[in-house]
């Protein structure tokens, strides 16, 4: 899977995560992404955020300390940075 791929999938379960607020993540990627994720797209989407950060919560409830600092997240390369996550994000949140 090339990075483009990887970040195609983790987009797509931010937005379903986005919409469906009984979700959670599945592992420290998604929960700290998730977490980023709702940050970003909050003035925008604040629905959508609320969702993504819940599902976040849900596992740091579980996994206190999986929980990292976001340069942490983008150091780890789970996102490239925080405006492409939100720019990407919003597109497919708005439908774009």
């Amino acid at each position: 899977m090339t990075a483009r791929d990887a970040e195609s999938a983790l987009l797509a379960r931010c937005s379903a995560v986005a919409r469906e607020a009984a979700q959670s993540a599945q592992d420290p990627c998604e929960a700290n992404v998730f977490r980023l994720a709702a940050m970003v797209v909050r003035s925008r989407f604040p629905g959508e955020s609320r969702c993504l950060m819940q599902a976040s919560e849900r596992y740091f409830a579980a996994h206190p300390d999986e929980r990292l600092a976001p340069a942490d997240v983008v150091r780890k390369g789970w996102v490239p940075s925080l405006p492409r996550l939100r720019d990407m994000l919003s597109r497919r949140l708005g439908g774009h």
